[in-house]
């Protein structure tokens, strides 16, 4: 939410590495990487109703919103919680 907080002044580095989804079955824990938004509910439904643990790694891009968010020094109580009427969003996805 920089785009929101700071005019687009991103203070976080991308990670490319390492695939989190491939370590985590390396040691056994499924893990899955969700990249289109297609994918999100049947994942964390699977997730749900998995009786294993299970890693998420969500991708998603630099401009979208991710909720519940804050202001750096904001309190709790004045998060920002998902809006009824979400913001355009920018992905080309639905």
């Amino acid at each position: 939410m920089a785009g929101i907080f700071y005019d687009k002044r991103y203070v976080a580095t991308p990670l490319v590495a390492p695939d989190f989804a491939a370590l985590a079955n390396a040691f056994g824990i499924r893990g899955e990487r969700i990249t289109s938004r297609a994918d999100v509910l049947p994942t964390i439904r699977s997730a749900r109703e998995s009786k294993e643990s299970m890693l998420i790694d969500f991708r998603v891009e630099q401009e979208d919103s991710v909720y519940p968010d804050g202001a750096a020094g904001a309190s709790l109580h004045e998060m920002i919680r998902r809006p009824d009427n979400p913001l355009v969003e920018t992905s080309t996805e639905p």
